[in-house]
């Protein structure tokens, strides 16, 4: 049996292509295979028993790498050239490995030594025409950046363009806000026929200058690539609705009849962009009424199919106005073109609106078709793809009528233009609001932290301190929980997402719409007094001896009652088990357990608003379980934390049953 053995030991090891050699423990070699004696030159018997590393051109290095062997058990592809007697080399790459007796004592070494001369080969061939390849591509290159310079000097002119475009459109928007709000203001006051339609006059060319405006901005935003769509849950209907509601008035004064049709069959809450969806529908609509003078608009929405995932629906604006020749719809939807060259003269209008509609209908995979007879009417549709989704829309404020009922609201302006000021304590005077004036927002933040306002309206660019800079510091170092709404002049380039992250919670563009404004503001501190009688808030500021905050979790979850509720039902259900374990492996002087418990803990402090005092408190508790260290005050801290995971739940059971009744009762 071991003769069978050794010869099948034997023939695997002839078997093998790559020289294979057994090696004593003074260097010596007891065995080999075939392909050994072939690669150095000698027979088997003339190679038993001489030097290994004699055969190597660096004897010296072949003899480190076998000792080496010795000391780890192994080596793995290890460089080294075999030399033949004939003074041919060989590359290879040493692998060997300790064997031993039955009873563990080493006895010498394995080595393969893996032939890689035609790799090695084939490499150098390759970088030899890598290197050919980059010197040819060199010539190339020179051309390319020639080419390439020309195209980055055209793209920063169409950049300098935009942003010309862009910083002027918003400059002017400035003065234009003070020109139009003024004009409202006016137009309240006792007038005489004559002054009230001057005044008229003066807001109708603000507002046409307005759009103009907000045309040139779309554009620059198309242009520079820097038009963005949501994915967010609304209500299509109310979308359609809440446009429409705003030619209510225009419609009548021209004698026009307005025809809806809303497909039943259409979801109530779809995943979209209504911002956009708005834009779409309001441009279509105004270009509509623009041009026509008897007669109707109708607006249609279709469902025109769905699936488990998707609905796709077909919206149409028809009129019965001057229609377009057929030979200007090719072009209809370019920049600054018109149906024919008296509608600019005879209606306005900067031929943006509807090169506006298609870049906005586009990117989001949608097609817009137009069908049109001269002196006939027009028809627009377009088609989109909204996503399904279980989720509730935010709440849809709504536009609330001036009334005297929402009093002794205290207002802080953080606005840095004298007019702006000026226009903005008129309009919150007016609505018996209380007003005060920070010029930017480093003093607003003072103020802040002496007074108590119920409403922050924060203009976004200011000098020293701007409206992101100001919000943020009003979030992270006073901890206050006061609505903030962004006051913007260019409401289509701000940075919404940014408002967002430093806890804005709205804007509002300027010029400001006054019922919109008021609408905001009393809605918003609605919200923020019902939440405060809910936990024990004083005016901004957390109640004296409560250890909970929610303001991060209403962050986190859109306030919604049914998301908090859950929250809050998790770290009631987790957090007294590990109270106990932290306090039990504490006793036990069982350091993992208490590491285990105190690390799980740790996540819930900033969750539900716990003083990050705790939390850092539980991280040395964490940091001596792992590491022993350091005990002093360490049983003080546990029964700290102890005292404040139990309030936090007390108070949190309240939460809880407070949110119950609210939705209970809605």
């Amino acid at each position: 049996m071991e003769n069978q053995a050794s010869r099948y030991a034997r023939s695997l090891t002839e078997a093998s292509l790559d020289p294979l050699v057994t090696i004593s423990a003074e260097g010596k070699i007891m065995d080999m295979n075939r392909a050994t004696a072939n690669i150095i030159g000698l027979t088997h018997d003339e190679i038993t028993d001489s030097d290994f590393f004699d055969y190597f051109t660096e004897p010296h290095k072949a003899r480190e790498v076998y000792q080496e062997v010795f000391k780890k058990g192994s080596v793995a592809d290890y460089p080294l050239t075999l030399r033949h007697v004939t003074g041919k080399l060989t590359d290879v790459l040493f692998n060997g490995s300790v064997y031993k007796d039955d009873v563990g004592n080493v006895l010498g070494v394995v080595i393969v030594a893996r032939d890689v001369t035609d790799q090695k080969r084939i490499a150098n061939e390759l970088t030899e025409a890598k290197e050919f390849a980059e010197q040819a591509n060199e010539v190339a290159q020179i051309a390319k950046e020639d080419a390439q310079l020309a195209t980055h000097n055209a793209e920063d002119a169409v950049k300098a363009k935009q942003q010309f475009l862009s910083n002027m459109s918003h400059e002017i928007r400035t003065p234009m806000n003070a020109i139009i709000g003024f004009t409202k203001v006016l137009l309240k006051t006792e007038l005489n026929a004559k002054q009230k339609e001057y005044l008229t006059a003066i807001k109708m060319s603000g507002d046409a200058l307005i759009v103009l405006i907000n045309d040139i901005l779309d554009l620059a935003k198309v242009d520079a690539g820097k038009m963005t769509f949501e994915q967010i849950p609304f209500r299509p209907e109310l979308s359609v609705s809440a446009m429409l509601h705003l030619f209510k008035q225009k419609i009548l004064e021209k004698n026009l009849k307005l025809e809806v049709e809303y497909d039943k069959n259409i979801p109530n809450v779809l995943l979209g962009d209504p911002v956009r969806l708005h834009q779409i529908i309001l441009n279509l609509v105004s270009n509509a009424i623009k041009f026509t003078t008897v007669g109707s608009i109708k607006v249609s929405v279709k469902l025109m199919s769905e699936n488990d995932e998707m609905a796709t629906l077909q919206f149409t604006v028809s009129d019965t106005g001057i229609g377009v020749d057929k030979a200007k719809l090719e072009t209809i939807f370019d920049n600054f073109q018109q149906g024919s060259s008296d509608s600019s003269r005879l209606y306005g209008g900067t031929g943006l609106g509807l090169a506006i509609v298609k870049q906005l209908i586009e990117p989001q995979g949608g097609t817009i078709l137009v069908e049109s007879e001269l002196n006939k009417g027009s028809t627009f549709s377009f088609i989109l793809n909204f996503p399904k989704t279980n989720e509730n829309p935010e709440t849809e404020i709504e536009i609330l009528e001036l009334n005297g009922d929402s009093k002794n609201i205290k207002i802080l302006v953080a606005e840095d233009v004298p007019l702006n000021q000026l226009l903005m304590k008129t309009i919150l005077d007016e609505f018996g609001f209380e007003c005060d004036i920070a010029e930017n927002g480093k003093i607003a933040v003072e103020k802040l932290k002496v007074n108590d306002y119920d409403i922050v309206l924060m203009d976004l660019q200011m000098p020293e301190m701007n409206g992101f800079e100001a919000t943020r510091y009003i979030r992270n170092k006073l901890n206050l929980n006061i609505p903030v709404v962004a006051l913007t002049a260019d409401v289509t380039t701000v940075d919404l997402e940014k408002c967002k992250a430093v806890g804005m919670n709205d804007y509002i563009a300027k010029p400001v719409d006054e019922r919109l404004l008021y609408s905001k503001i009393v809605s918003l501190v609605k919200q923020s007094s019902a939440y405060g009688e809910q936990n024990g808030f004083n005016g901004n500021r957390q109640q004296k001896g409560k250890c909970t905050d929610l303001v991060y979790l209403m962050q986190r979850t859109k306030s919604n009652p049914e998301l908090m509720m859950e929250m809050i039902s998790l770290y009631l259900e987790q957090t007294p088990p590990l109270v106990d374990a932290m306090k039990r492996s504490m006793k036990n002087k069982d350091w993992n357990s208490l590491y285990s418990a105190v690390h799980k803990m740790i996540p819930s402090f900033s969750i539900m608003g716990i003083n990050h005092h705790f939390e850092n408190m539980a991280k040395k508790v964490q940091e001596f379980a792992s590491t022993q260290q350091q005990t002093d005050g360490i049983s003080d801290m546990v029964l700290q934390l102890e005292k404040v995971c139990t309030q936090a739940c007390e108070e949190l059971n309240i939460e809880y049953n407070v949110l119950k009744i609210g939705i209970n009762e809605n």
